[in-house]
């Protein structure tokens, strides 16, 4: 594969006559390009070549594991169209690297089983479309090779859907899911329901109807929970033997590639993973479901910078295959496929939601609320807070109190005049650490214990103490707290409630669960843990800096977070109560207090379209420095009807690609590379009606490899329909 965007094209070369069986299309090559030796793959085999000139031949080949099947292949053609990428960036996301000794003990534990698994697969046959072992020979009606429809096969040893029963065409899904059909959804999970049992359920279903599934999570946490409830489904079937393959980010290389071999030489399977595992090859793929598409971690931070839904939703279309997408709160993007008809809503009846949901208040959402607590528009936890924490853990419940920040106080500004404090060196943001010098603030244990004097600011970014800071603009030494961390909110619970135990949930110390015991539980967002039971009430601290974020998803992004603490807090029959600690007239508020997510999603979706933003349009944001920004568009012929937005700042957290020199669009030559993105960085956006999205990116395309072959100096980066617009 070679990487400037100008040569990203398919390339002719001869195969010899001693590699004539090897060479088969999908295996791993090594070929002289320019003089040095690179990697590819074969993508066919043909008699004739348009090439004038004399062909070079394959050196050599690496594997003769076909490891880019005809599927694959044409997912990443399409990725990188759909993105205005090349192929060999979305290969390099798509196909991990080779080990050798990983291939072998991969392709030999799959023989093994299959020897032993002979018994129970009479219709298995080796030789599918793609040259591998397939499950069971299951045609498009879903008629399997011995004449029974997929259905009949299950049997009455098919897992019960009752669970899916409480949704609206649930179980139907379900049952179009066994039966080889591809039933597409979006599906809005109840409160404190087990949603990764119910997708385990779906996927299982799948695989009980002979075709594979592929699940896709955004975290280690929610990966571990599915897994295990896959494992618990597939114990007692001797067809599921080693059936769920787990792809963690986390894992090393060998293991890596280990599991992702047995996933794609082996018989239909479940793979379970992270945002790449989106890409896994698998015998006979008849679903793809994701949760919580609107986690940020779902979002390829490498070019050409996919979104897991997105391959997700062309895989399924172009395998025939269903597709699930779920979660708690819906981003607009879920809700566009509902109103184009493309998926169908998968949602409980609202009595059912009535009665699983806790009980939601928010600051002073009534007149007798603030006449009883005049300052609860000003202080951080309301009297209805401390009242719901007390009788939760009066009740012996634990309580969980939701932060955005971890640390103790990240942030700082002047106290005199507000200025946010910065450092004197790099001018990054000035917070304070914890005082704390013996166990990490957080650990469990009692509170209310007299600590030490606070550190002195630090820098966020360079680490520099400010011994002597003094504010910039009107010269104040005095600081206050611009955002509290979890560490500090830690300390403040443990004073308020003396003998309570305070559990801590951030950071490098994320806990999966915590006992079902009176205790106060400080997780940062995306880090709360699972009490057995639920909790008694949850706390969502600092609402303000969810909802005033300058981000288009701002609101959404907060609905979902305060809807995942939410979800895990018992049903206000039980006793659960939830306060959110911000304005009860804010529109996603009243969402949350109304668990409505559907009806926040088409408010959402209709701003969208009235302001001309994704997924009501499709837009380009294209990064660089003033002068390499100009280059570039140039070099691009838009489309009619395109409109420029810009240029303007970089959002703020958002930096370039390092690197100054081109080996092609988006990617820098060390050789030239400066030390620090260029601190000018602008941003350009490229509006398109969505039926004008696919020439956009191949006018984006076009340019990035006139860009590459004329070799200008700089680095542009090139995002279509980006999770972070501004």
């Amino acid at each position: 594969m070679v990487q400037p965007a100008h040569l990203d094209r398919t390339f002719d070369y001869r195969v010899p006559e001693a590699l004539d069986d090897e060479a088969r299309p999908g295996v791993r090559v090594r070929v002289r390009f320019s003089g040095r030796l690179i990697d590819g793959y074969v993508l066919e085999r043909v008699a004739d070549t348009e090439h004038q000139g004399r062909l070079g031949a394959i050196e050599r080949v690496v594997s003769p594991l076909p490891v880019l099947t005809g599927e694959l292949a044409a997912l990443c053609e399409a990725v990188a169209q759909r993105y205005a990428g090349t192929r060999a960036d979305v290969l390099r996301l798509a196909v991990p690297p080779r080990h050798a000794r990983a291939e072998s003990a991969a392709l030999e534990s799959l023989a093994k089983r299959a020897a032993a698994r002979d018994g129970h697969t009479a219709g298995a046959e080796v030789g599918s479309g793609n040259g591998l072992e397939s499950r069971k020979a299951t045609d498009a009606s879903g008629v399997s090779g011995d004449g029974v429809s997929g259905d009949e096969a299950a049997g009455d040893g098919a897992p019960a859907d009752d669970a899916w029963d409480q949704y609206v065409h649930g179980a139907a899904f379900v049952d179009a899911a066994r039966g080889g059909r591809a039933p597409r959804a979006v599906w809005q999970a109840m409160p404190g329901e087990d949603w990764a049992q119910r997708i385990a359920e779906a996927a299982h279903a799948t695989f009980a109807g002979g075709r594979s599934a592929v699940i896709v999570v955004a975290d280690r946490r929610d990966l571990d929970r599915v897994a295990a409830a896959l494992r618990g489904l597939c114990a007692e079937d001797p067809l599921a033997d080693g059936a769920v393959v787990e792809l963690a980010g986390g894992l090393g290389p060998q293991a890596r590639y280990r599991r992702w071999v047995t996933a794609l030489a082996g018989p239909p399977c479940i793979v379970v993973g992270n945002r790449s595992a989106v890409f896994t090859p698998v015998a006979r793929l008849g679903l793809v479901a994701l949760w919580d598409d609107g986690d940020d971690l779902l979002s390829e931070p490498r070019s050409p910078y996919p979104h897991a839904r997105e391959v997700g939703l062309l895989r399924a279309d172009a395998a025939g295959a269903g597709f699930l997408l779920g979660g708690h709160a819906r981003t607009a993007e879920a809700q566009s496929l509902v109103d184009h008809g493309w998926a169908q809503d998968l949602v409980a009846p609202r009595h059912r939601v009535r009665s699983a949901s806790p009980l939601i208040r928010a600051l002073a959402d009534s007149e007798q609320a603030l006449a009883r607590d005049p300052a609860a528009r000003q202080a951080r936890l309301p009297a209805i807070g401390f009242q719901a924490a007390r009788d939760a853990l009066a009740a012996g419940l634990p309580v969980l109190v939701q932060v955005p920040r971890a640390g103790y106080i990240p942030v700082v500004a002047c106290a005199n005049c507000r200025e946010p404090a910065r450092c004197r060196r790099c001018a990054g943001p000035l917070g304070l650490p914890s005082p704390r010098t013996g166990a990490a603030a957080g650990a469990e244990g009692g509170g209310g214990d007299d600590q030490e004097a606070a550190a002195p600011p630090t820098c966020r970014w360079c680490g520099t103490p400010a011994r002597s800071h003094s504010c910039t603009k009107c010269g104040s030494r005095a600081l206050r707290a611009q955002v509290t961390g979890a560490q500090r909110t830690a300390e403040e619970f443990g004073r308020a409630f003396r003998g309570v135990p305070v559990i801590g949930s951030s950071g490098s110390e994320v806990r999966d669960e915590v006992p079902a015991r009176a205790a106060v539980v400080v997780a940062t967002v995306g880090a709360e843990p699972v009490a057995p039971g639920g909790y008694g009430a949850a706390l969502l601290l600092d609402g303000w800096s969810l909802l005033t974020r300058a981000d288009l998803r701002a609101g959404e992004e907060a609905l979902r977070r305060w809807m995942a603490a939410s979800a895990l807090v018992r049903s206000a029959e039980a006793g659960g109560k939830v306060v959110v600690v911000a304005d009860a007239g804010a529109e996603v508020v009243q969402a949350l207090i109304r668990w409505d997510p559907v009806g926040q999603a088409q408010l959402e979706l209709a701003g969208r379209r009235e302001v001309r933003f994704p997924p009501a349009v499709r837009i380009a944001a294209v990064d660089g420095a003033p002068d390499t920004l100009s280059a570039f568009l140039d070099l691009v012929e838009l489309p009619d009807g395109a409109e420029p937005l810009g240029p303007v700042p970089l959002p703020p957290g958002v930096r370039l690609p390092g690197g100054g020199g081109r080996d092609g669009a988006g990617r820098g030559s060390a050789r030239d590379a400066p030390a620090e993105p260029p601190a000018d960085a602008e941003r350009m956006l490229l509006r398109v009606p969505r039926r004008d999205g696919a020439a956009l990116s191949r006018a984006l395309a076009v340019g990035q490899a006139a860009f590459s072959s004329h070799r200008v100096q700089g680095t542009v980066r090139v995002q279509i329909d980006p999770v972070r617009v501004g």
